[in-house]
């Protein structure tokens, strides 16, 4: 051991020499052959560990400080702890502690601020004690400030205790001290990997870098850009990117050492302690300039001066104050910028080689530092491991973190009883927040250091990974623990507002844990920690957000699985089997359960989709919930303002209405809401017509009113009649249900007629001779033309029939691009748009968008121009101003491309679509509408084409002496079964006067066939507005074929039997 600095009072353990002073690194001999585990150094006396437990102390000792009864000048040992293993000691201005292998914390010296924890008469105990308070805790690390104390628990939780006037035990009261230990409740949850205290500062460092300090700020010593003193942590926001891995403390000053082995210094400067050539404070923490270049990876602080220990060259480097001889560089002259300390250095590798030179010369292990004195423990040739790098972790000296070893341990007993450790291990782990918190972190380039707001620093396929290996099927009594623990301990404690973002890393590992999965426990841990997700403050929940954002979709999936399982188990349970006195515990565990999804979907559609928007659906709501009447309640909610996603934190009544969280529906149900809502308008509106008549027959002056929208039209003039109609009906009107006649015709509108005039105003409306859209011949689709010649209010009646015939729930044929379903539910149109609208040309922007050359201009010769067909007249029109004079480069392709789509489906169409768009809206808006996707709209208004003729058959209804066993059904399906697709679907336009699937399925169709008499020579008869087929008992299956092929090729038109 190597000593220098102030020996006026014997705390460097040299014995009784002349000097009071020593100015350079002199041998301590009463340390050979001993090896040194720690030392801690106060303001006049010193404490050593030894390899084998035990503790000696040297110096001072006019308050008990040495836990003996007289001063010394050599090391003397503590005779009270010879029955101790004592692995780590600390020292304040006149008291010390002392750490045990099972962590216990013992304390001796000045006691009059309460800084030794146990409650004395006396100003001062001369032998250790045990403090007894911290007896069921296990200790980790303990530090010293000059008049109080801090101890970091295997939890995670850091104690404090002593003086408090400058607020340094981080209590936030007003107290002047604290006798006892006490928890700093507002660190709770943080994973902690060091503490450290200086005069009247205190600081905690994260194991991800991480720094909060509190206390004495009078010369900026907490680095937060002020003087101004903390009662509580305060985060020091400026090191957190700088992966700070230690910390140590002088006594108005702060040093902080990177993991790139880099060094910050902040706070008191006037003797140069700071190192940065200058006598000035820092109230910031700034990077000490001369050290760098070099990778340092010890540092320790005196009362005010600075060590630093650089392995490359073995060196020590030294700044501050030098009155004592505490810089050891020859001299008691102050150093304001890092300077060597004198001594003949070698670095690990050369003393490894036992290079001659090595007579005499030093390879360092550890630098300690306190006070005004200086330590340097060195190798000998028979101990010569790698000096001490601060920046790797001492694992005897860490917090309890979930690895690989620690799993490996607790699986290695056989399967059985636990032993009690064991138990004890695994309660402590999965109780703490910050246990959790520190544990699967990602290593790779340290990159849990860069933990932030848009980092969490988890590796989640570790998390995943130990997790699953822990929950092995072989040993339950390990998942029970690990069940118990979390349902009793973990949950419960778990806080509205961490107090830092790495206290949320576990919102993210624990869905991984398939305890969470499991269909028993989602009751007592899946609700419990859904509920702690949905009390979050805004600031947290925004984090955890911005990290759930960045999931892998399979990781995502899981978490949004899980939550989907919640509410299906809950949906399950039969609502006349939970008592009244629990509903309300049904009802909040149902919206928290949801509360989670919702919060997931926003976060999906903030990040455009992690997943697919269908992945969300629970396609079992239907089955046990009445969607009808859940929309009916929730609608009335919303008429009378009730606060649907919070009240039933409150209340028990009204339930939950699932219409509240609308993205769970599937298109199915959102169709069948659509219907309900459907319906109640039209019911609405017939009940407001029929009121108005009654008046009428009062008051002559009320005119009477249908209370069906009725549309009287000929064939031969549909789209005019039709046209005419629509123009005079008011808005009201078009609520009301929809009645078609066609002049001369004798049909009733059950249905079916309706859809015959859709289907041909449409087909009519929609013909490109008019030059109203343009047909493209490559998609077979048509899109609005800039080109044509009639009425704009053409455009709004066309939008006006297509939101009639979903409100009157009729399947037209309409060959738009899914764009304008997009455009119509307020969604962009992207690239993919233009690639179904005209295949060629989106296939060349994607082409523009993939090429990997920076030649673009030369190779592609584009300009931010388009060029159209402007009535026989090829133009080229600007996408942006000087559009013509903007080359298309490797910059700003992606802006040409956006544009390209922009003119394509909006700008060139903008007038066009927003009539179409009014007229649509005007009878089929509203939030059930907002609800679809646009591909579920446009499965809504033009049916889709997923054909399941199994179905077809078993949801067909019969009728007279028909059944599905009877020879002349069964023939007819064989028949069917076995027609060409093409044929299948020209059937189905002849029963029910489209080819399309209602978004409902073949179910919804529910066809019907009735016998008929006439034997083989007649054919089967259709009567579409039933979806009803008079199917005469043919003798031969050849001949039912011929009939039915004969009967579907000859369909036109709808007709009566």
């Amino acid at each position: 051991m190597l000593c220098w600095g102030n020996a006026s009072f014997g705390q460097l353990g040299l014995g009784g020499i002349d000097e009071e002073v020593v100015i350079e690194p002199r041998r301590c001999d009463f340390f050979i052959n001993k090896n040194v585990r720690d030392v801690g150094c106060g303001n006049r006396h010193t404490g050593f560990v030894l390899d084998d437990g035990t503790v000696y102390t040297c110096g001072c000792n006019d308050l008990g400080q040495l836990g003996h009864d007289k001063s010394r000048k050599k090391p003397e040992q503590v005779g009270a702890l010879d029955a101790q293993i004592i692995v780590a000691v600390s020292c304040g201005e006149a008291h010390t502690l002392a750490l045990n292998d099972k962590g216990q914390v013992f304390s001796w010296g000045h006691a009059a601020h309460g800084q030794i924890g146990v409650s004395i008469a006396e100003d001062y105990i001369r032998v250790p004690r045990n403090i007894k308070s911290l007896s069921d805790i296990q200790i980790v690390q303990v530090a010293c400030g000059h008049h109080h104390s801090l101890a970091l628990s295997k939890e995670s939780n850091i104690y404090s205790w002593g003086q408090n006037q400058y607020g340094q035990l981080g209590l936030g009261s007003e107290k002047r001290k604290e006798s006892a230990p006490r928890h700093i409740k507002s660190l709770s949850g943080i994973p902690f990997a060091h503490i450290a205290a200086g005069g009247g500062h205190s600081f905690a460092l994260t194991i991800s870098g991480a720094i909060f300090g509190w206390g004495r700020n009078k010369f900026g010593q907490l680095g937060l850009n002020d003087e101004t003193d903390r009662s509580d942590p305060a985060l020091l926001k400026s090191l957190r990117s700088q992966k700070i891995i230690y910390i140590c403390c002088g006594e108005d000053h702060t040093a902080a050492l990177t993991k790139e082995g880099g060094v910050f210094t902040f706070g008191a400067g006037g003797y140069g302690q700071l190192g940065h050539n200058s006598a000035s404070h820092e109230v910031n923490p700034r990077k000490v300039f001369e050290l760098m270049g070099n990778i340092v990876t010890q540092i320790a602080c005196g009362r005010q001066h600075t060590l630093a220990f650089v392995p490359s060259s073995g060196r020590i480097y030294s700044f501050g104050l030098g009155g004592n001889g505490q810089l050891g560089i020859g001299s008691t002259s102050n150093k304001k910028s890092p300077s060597m300390v004198k001594g003949n250095w070698l670095t690990h590798e050369d003393y490894v080689r036992r290079l001659p030179e090595a007579n005499g010369c030093y390879c360092v292990k550890r630098i300690y530092s306190g006070g005004d004195q200086s330590f340097a423990h060195y190798f000998t040739i028979q101990n010569c491991l790698p000096p001490d790098d601060f920046r790797k972790c001492n694992c005897s000296r860490k917090i309890w973190t979930l690895d690989e070893a620690l799993i490996r341990r607790w699986l290695n007993y056989s399967s059985g009883r636990l032993p009690p450790e064991i138990v004890n291990e695994i309660d402590k782990v999965f109780s703490s927040a910050a246990s959790l918190n520190g544990s699967f972190l990602s290593t790779s380039n340290n990159d849990h250091y860069r933990t932030s707001s848009k980092f969490s620093g988890v590796d989640m396929n570790v998390a995943r990974l130990l997790l699953n290996k822990l929950m092995d099927p072989s040993q339950p009594q390990i998942a029970q623990q690990v069940a118990a623990s979390l349902e009793k301990n973990l949950i419960p404690r778990l806080t509205s507002s961490p107090p830092d973002i790495e206290c949320l890393r576990l919102y993210l590992t624990l869905p991984e844990c398939p305890l969470m999965t499991e269909t028993n426990n989602f009751r007592s841990l899946a609700i419990p920690f859904a509920k702690a997700i949905v009390s979050l403050d805004k600031a947290p929940l925004k984090v955890l957000e911005n990290w759930w954002s960045l999931l892998e979709p399979t990781l995502y999936m899981r978490i949004v699985q899980l939550y989907k399982d919640v509410v299906v188990h809950l949906l399950k349970l039969p609502n006349n089997r939970i008592p009244p006195a629990e509903q309300w515990i049904f009802y909040t565990f149902l919206n928290t359960a949801f509360g989670v999804l919702e919060i997931l979907h926003r976060v999906n559609e903030k990040a455009a989709q992690i997943i697919s928007y269908d992945k969300f659906y629970i396609h079992e709501v239907q089955d046990f919930v009445d969607i009808r009447k859940d929309y009916f309640n929730w609608f009335q909610q919303q008429a009378s303002g009730m606060d649907v996603n919070h009240g039933l934190y409150e209340i028990a009544d009204p339930p939950v209405t699932i219409c509240t969280y609308p993205f769970v529906f599937d298109a199915q149900a959102k169709t069948t809401l659509l219907q309900t809502d459907a319906v109640m308008q039209m019911q609405e509106a017939v009940d407001n017509a029929n009121r108005q008549n009654i008046s009428s027959w009062f008051h002559p002056i009320v005119e009477s009113v249908d209370t069906c929208l009725i549309l009287i039209v000929r064939r031969d003039n549909i789209v005019g009649d039709a046209m005419e109609v629509l123009r005079k009906t008011k808005n009201i009107d078009y609520k009301k249900p929809m009645r078609v006649i066609f002049v001369g015709e004798e049909a009733v509108d059950a249905g079916g007629v309706r859809k015959e005039f859709f289907l041909l105003v449409m087909r009519e409306l929609l013909d490109p001779k008019y030059g109203m859209f343009r047909y493209y011949k490559k998609s077979r689709l048509i899109w609005f033309s800039d080109q044509t010649f009639e009425d704009i209010d053409l455009f709004h009646l066309i939008g006006v029939v297509c939101g009639l015939a979903i409100y009157n729930f009729t399947i037209i044929e309409l060959k738009f691009p899914l764009a304008l379903y997009k455009k119509l539910l307020q969604k962009k149109p992207s690239l993919e748009d233009l690639k179904e609208l005209k295949p060629v040309v989106g296939r060349s922007m994607q082409r523009l968008l993939d090429y990997t050359e920076d030649d673009i201009e030369e190779t592609f010769c584009l300009y931010f121009t388009i060029t159209v067909d402007h009535f026989g007249t090829i133009e080229d029109r600007e996408l942006i101003p000087n559009g013509a004079e903007t080359p298309v480069n490797k910059k700003n392709r992606q802006e040409y491309v956006d544009a390209y789509v922009d003119y394509i489906f909006n700008e060139s169409v903008a007038a066009l679509f927003s009539a179409f768009s009014a007229g649509f809206h005007k009878v089929c808006g509203g939030k059930v509408l907002e609800l679809f996707q646009p591909n579920e709209l446009q499965a809504m208004v033009i049916g889709n084409t997923v054909y399941d003729w199994k179905e077809l058959e078993k949801s067909t209804e019969y009728k007279g002496e028909y059944w599905a066993e009877h020879p002349t059904i069964k023939m007819f399906w064989e028949v069917f079964h076995k027609l060409p697709l093409e044929k299948k679907k020209q059937f189905l336009l002849f029963l029910t006067g489209s080819d399309r699937i209602p978004i409902l399925g073949m179910k919804s169709l529910k066809l019907v066939i009735q016998p008929t008499g006439g034997g083989d020579q007649f054919l089967p008869v259709a009567h579409t507005c039933f979806n009803l087929l008079d199917l005469p008992k043919y003798s031969h299956k050849e001949t039912l074929r011929s009939k039915l092929i004969q009967a579907i090729d000859h369909y036109e038109g709808f007709s009566l039997v």
